[in-house]
C-alpha cells in the first residue's frame, strides 16, 4: 500500500547482579540442557538470623552479669554454688530460687579463694588459650567470607571469573522446548522446500550417505527483517527433533583479546557432544564483516573471532550430524571466505510473501482471535503489499487490542483498517487541532492526490483520503490499494507515480495561488523516480541506455574509495536537465487534470472537511458522475 503524506515541517553483569539479590534467574547451561533456579541468598540470610535469634532466646542458657561486689555478698551468703575461675571472669550459679547463672568480671583479690574454702564452695580454675581464639576470631570470619564469595560466584554464573569469559553463551533448546514446526511457518514456501532436504537429512542421514552425497554443511537465510528467518530455523529443529543451539553474532565479541575465538571452540564442542543438533547464528553480520574493512587497521578481535570460525567451520564434518545454520539481512558486506563451498555453501533467501503468502501468515496469526463473520483475511492481505511476517502479526495483535478496547465480543473488520492506518501513517493526533485554514490547505492537498491518482491509467486505486494527523508529521495522507503484486515497473508506470506524488502541490496552486510546505515529501519522491529514470533505468532518450549510479554498497567497501561519480561535468548538467524535463511535464499534465475536474476537487475537499475521512469508493462515484461533464 501506498500512501501520500502530507508533512508538516515542524547490560548483562547488573542482570546477574540483580539475580544473586534474589530476583528468578534463569540459568544458562552451557554442558546440559537447562534449568531454572529459584534460590535466593537472602533465604539464606533470613535463615541465619533465625537461627541465631533462637539460639540466643531459646536454646542458650540465660547469663546474668553483676558487679563483683555483689559476688563477694553471694559468697558472705554461701549463695554461690560451681564456680569456674578463669583468668578474667568467674563464672557461676546462684543458688537462690530460682537458680541463676551468672558471671563478672574477676579483679585482684588475694582472700577470695581462702573465704570459698570456709563456706565449702565448689570451684575449679580455667586457662584460656589466647592465641587460639585469636586465631579462630580471625580464620572464621575470613572462612565465612569465603564461602559467601564461592557461593556468589556460583549464583552469579561465573560471571566474575576469569575463565567464564570464553564458555559460551548460546541457549541451548532442547527438542522437547522448540516447540515450532513447519505448520507455524507460512508465506515462505520456497525457503521451506529448501530446509526440507535439512530436516530429512538429521532424521535419515543414511539415505545421503550410501549414495556418497554431502549435505551443505551449513545454510545462510538471506531476507529482511521481520520476514522470519529465526523462525524458520528454529521450526527445521522442531521438525528434525533435535537440540537447537541459537546464539547472535554480537555475543561472540567482548572487550578482551580472545574471548571471542574461545566462545567459537566452545559453542562447537558442546554441539559435537550434542550431535545430530542445529548450530542457529543470528545476525551473522556482526561477527562475520568482510576482513580488511577496520579503518583503524590492525587486527581486531572480531577478526580475530571470523577466522576461528572459518577454522572451525571447516574442521567440521556434516556427517557427525552438526548443521549450521546462519541469518543475516546484509549478505554483501559478508566476508566471502564465509560464502564459498564447504562453508555456508546454500543460501536461501527469505523474501517478503506475496499475497497468497500474507493471507496464510494472518490465518496462522489469527487461530487465537475471535473473528467476526464479516472479516475478510483475503482483503486484508491484498491492503498490505510488501508487509512481512512481523508487520502481519502486529496488524492482528493491534486489531484485537482496539477490539478489546471497545468491549467488543469479536474484531470486526473497522479494527482491522485502524490498525492497518495504524501501522501505515502511525497513532491518530487528537489532540493536535489545525486552525481552518490549515484544514483547508490539508483537505485540498490530499484531494489533488487522490483524483489525479483515479484519472491516471496505471496508478493504484484509492482506498481512503484521510486528514486526520497521524504519526509524527503527517497531517493527512491518501492510501492506494494495488490490485496485485508488482514487481516490475514501466516507464508510463513510473510517470504516473510522479503525477500522484505532485497532485497536492498543484492543487494548492490551482485553489490557493500560494503553495506550502506539505509537499516537500512528494516532491522529494517524484524527484527520485526522475532521478533514478534518467541515472539508472536509462528511460531517457536525451541520456541514452546508460547507468550512472553504483549500487549500494557497504561504506567500507573498497570501490567506494574511488571518486563518487563516474562522469563528466557536462554530463552531470546534463542529467540534470532531463530530470528537470520529467518533473515540468508531470507538473504541467497534473494541472490540466485537475483545472478540468476542479469542481469534483471543491467538492471532495469540503467533504474530507466535514467528515476528516472519505473512502475511495464514495470517490470514484464523484467521480463517475461528473465523467460526461468533463468529455463534454
Amino acid at each position: 500500500m501506498t500512501s501520500n503524506e502530507h508533512k508538516d515541517p515542524t547490560g548483562n553483569f547488573g542482570d546477574k547482579l540483580r539475580a544473586f539479590l534474589g530476583f528468578s534467574h534463569q540459568h544458562k547451561n552451557t554442558g546440559s540442557l537447562p534449568g531454572k533456579t529459584r534460590f535466593s541468598i537472602w533465604y539464606f540470610v533470613i535463615a541465619m538470623f533465625l537461627f541465631t535469634y533462637m539460639q540466643q532466646y531459646f536454646f542458650s542458657e540465660k547469663v546474668e552479669t553483676i558487679a563483683y561486689s555483689q559476688f563477694k555478698q553471694h559468697v558472705v551468703q554461701g549463695a554461690v554454688d560451681k564456680l569456674t575461675i578463669g583468668p578474667d571472669h568467674i563464672k557461676g550459679t546462684l543458688t537462690t530460687a530460682p537458680a541463676q547463672a551468672f558471671t563478672t568480671v574477676r579483679v585482684n583479690d588475694p582472700d577470695l579463694v581462702k573465704e570459698l574454702d570456709e563456706r565449702q564452695v565448689d570451684y575449679s580454675g580455667r586457662y584460656d588459650n589466647k592465641f587460639l581464639g585469636s586465631l579462630l576470631s580471625w580464620i572464621l570470619p575470613l572462612a565465612i567470607f569465603f564461602l559467601i564469595w564461592r557461593f556468589a560466584i556460583k549464583r552469579m554464573g561465573g560471571a566474575m571469573g576469569v575463565m567464564s569469559f570464553s564458555k559460551s553463551k548460546a541457549k541451548i533448546f532442547a527438542e522437547s522446548d522448540t516447540k515450532v514446526s513447519f505448520a507455524d511457518v507460512a508465506g515462505i514456501d520456497e525457503a521451506r522446500e529448501e530446509l526440507e532436504e535439512v530436516v530429512e537429512f538429521l532424521k535419515t542421514p543414511e539415505k545421503f550417505q550410501k549414495l556418497g552425497g554431502r549435505i551443505p554443511k551449513g545454510v545462510l537465510l538471506v531476507g529482511p527483517p521481520g520476514t522470519g528467518k529465526t523462525l524458520l530455523a528454529r521450526a527445521v529443529a522442531g521438525e528434525a527433533k533435535v537440540p537447537f543451539f541459537s546464539i547472535s553474532g554480537s555475543e561472540f565479541v567482548e572487550m578482551f583479546v580472545g574471548v571471542g575465538a574461545a566462545r567459537v571452540r566452545d559453542l562447537f564442542s558442546q554441539a559435537a557432544a550434542q550431535a545430530p543438533c542445529i548450530i542457529f547464528i543470528d545476525e551473522l553480520d556482526a561477527l562475520g564483516k568482510a576482513r580488511g574493512m577496520n579503518v583503524m587497521g590492525g587486527h581486531d578481535e572480531r577478526e580475530q573471532t571470523l577466522n576461528q570460525l572459518l577454522v572451525e567451520m571447516d574442521g567440521f564434518e556434516t556427517n557427525k550430524g552438526v548443521i549450521i545454520m546462519a541469518a543475516t539481512n546484509r549478505p554483501e558486506i559478508l566476508d566471502p571466505a564465509l560464502l564459498r563451498p564447504g562453508r555456508l555453501d546454500r543460501q536461501v533467501l527469505v523474501d517478503r510473501p506475496d499475497i497468497n503468502g500474507r493471507e496464510a501468515i494472518l490465518k496462522i496469526h489469527s487461530r487465537n482471535v475471535a473473528l467476526g463473520p464479516d472479516v475478510d483475511l483475503r482483503k486484508i492481505a491484498g491492503r498490505t503489499p510488501g508487509f512481512v511476517g512481523a508487520d502481519l502479526a502486529n496488524i492482528i495483535n493491534e486489531a484485537a487490542l482496539l477490539a478489546a478496547r471497545d468491549d467488543k465480543e469479536t474484531v470486526a473488520p473497522a479494527d482491522f483498517d485502524e490498525a492497518i492506518d495504524r501501522v501505515v501513517a502511525g497513532l491518530q493526533k487528537k489532540s493536535r487541532v489545525m486552525n481552518a485554514r490549515e484544514k483547508e490547505i490539508v483537505a485540498f492537498h490530499e484531494s489533488g492526490h487522490a483524483i489525479v491518482a483515479e484519472s491516471v491509467e496505471h496508478a493504484d486505486p484509492v482506498h481512503k483520503i484521510s486528514i486526520i494527523p497521524r504519526g509524527i508529521a503527517a497531517l493527512g495522507y491518501t492510501q492506494q490499494q494495488p490490485t496485485e503484486d508488482r514487481y516490475l515497473l514501466t516507464r508510463s508506470e513510473l510517470i504516473d507515480r510522479m503525477a500522484v506524488l505532485l497532485g497536492g502541490r498543484v492543487a494548492e496552486e490551482l485553489v490557493f495561488n500560494e503553495v506550502s510546505t506539505g509537499a516537500q515529501n512528494d516532491l522529494q519522491r517524484a524527484s527520485d523516480i526522475s532521478r533514478s529514470m534518467v541515472t539508472e533505468y536509462g528511460m531517457s532518450d536525451a541520456i541514452g541506455l546508460v547507468s550512472y549510479e553504483r549500487p549500494l554498497r557497504s561504506m567500507f567497501h573498497p570501490d567506494n574509495f574511488s571518486s563518487g561519480k563516474n562522469y563528466s561535468e557536462a554530463k552531470a548538467a546534463q542529467i540534470d536537465a532531463e530530470v528537470t524535463r520529467l518533473i515540468d511535464e508531470a507538473h504541467q499534465r497534473v494541472r490540466k487534470i485537475l483545472a478540468e475536474r476542479r469542481g469534483i476537487l471543491d467538492d471532495l475537499a469540503h467533504l474530507l472537511s466535514q467528515q476528516e475521512s472519505v473512502q475511495g469508493d464514495e470517490l470514484r462515484e464523484m467521480l463517475s458522475a461528473a465523467a460526461p461533464a468533463i468529455a463534454a
